[in-house]
């Protein structure tokens, strides 16, 4: 009997714990035994469940304040960017010389990564702490076309001609129009850096999307670290390294998927949204 009832006590040790390490709550491993050795354990392990529930309380007041703090600073940065930038076009109406000139575009140049950066640090730190977004039916064909329309002066100014493959009917997904058309234009901008001169748009009758281009550039390891915040590789000049983090934070919010493969010197960027 008391082997029984031993038993049953670590039947519910081993369940109420996993059951309050799954979960957010601030209740305790209670048992219906009085043996004292269970209720010993139980009350050691009550006592790591504080500890631990404490350590998590601090970790998320921190990580609440650091997306704060970097969303104030990148707000208090646009400040004095803005400025510099409006005294840089000043300066351009002066009669320089070819050095000064050629120095100021530097300056210019720098300035305006600054921004790009800040920009797209600003934009990260809302999107960590945004709590979900408006999912709804979403064509992706019609998103597609409009998103490569919007890019296609840019592409095609860098002598890339989009070829762009979709299904005859619709493919009905849900998603943020916002956030679909925000990962679609920053995986763009990604094929911008990467391709040497190609692209190919994907869209499967399954609803999974496709960009594909040549990028002699990069390798395994590299596209392995792509989606990583701050990540760049030195073809890509005034990246951020934050557009395809963005895209996946916001892909993972619609509860979809997002990737990155490379085979024979190509890159696939594929994203999957739910039905």
């Amino acid at each position: 009997m008391k082997t029984r009832l031993l038993q049953r006590a670590f039947d519910e040790i081993v369940q109420g714990l996993a059951e309050r390490l799954g979960e957010d709550t601030n209740t305790l491993l209670d048992l219906s035994t009085r043996d004292p050795y269970a209720r010993r354990m139980a009350a050691e392990l009550n006592r790591q469940l504080r500890q631990l529930r404490a350590q998590r309380q601090r970790y998320q007041n921190g990580d609440r304040e650091l997306k704060e703090a970097v969303t104030n600073i990148s707000h208090d940065l646009r400040t004095p960017l803005t400025a510099i930038r409006g005294y840089l076009d000043l300066l351009e109406q002066e009669d320089l010389s070819p050095a000064a000139r050629r120095y100021l575009a530097l300056i210019g140049d720098r300035a305006e990564a600054m921004t790009r950066l800040t920009e797209e640090l600003f934009r990260y730190s809302v999107l960590q702490s945004t709590e979900g977004l408006a999912l709804e039916p979403v064509d992706l064909r019609a998103a597609v076309e409009k998103a490569a329309a919007g890019f296609y002066a840019a592409l095609t100014g860098r002598g890339i001609r989009p070829v762009i493959a979709l299904p005859d009917t619709p493919v009905v997904r849900q998603a943020d129009r916002a956030a679909l058309a925000r990962v679609l234009e920053n995986i763009l901008n990604n094929a911008l850096k990467y391709s040497a001169g190609d692209l190919e748009i994907e869209l499967t009758k399954d609803g999974e999307l496709r960009f594909t281009n040549t990028a002699p550039d990069l390798d395994e390891v590299t596209v392995g670290r792509l989606f990583d915040r701050f990540f760049t590789v030195e073809a890509a000049r005034g990246a951020t390294g934050l557009g395809l983090a963005i895209a996946r934070a916001l892909t993972e919010q619609m509860g979809g998927t997002i990737g990155a493969a490379y085979n024979g010197g190509r890159l696939t960027v594929w994203v999957r949204l739910p039905a």
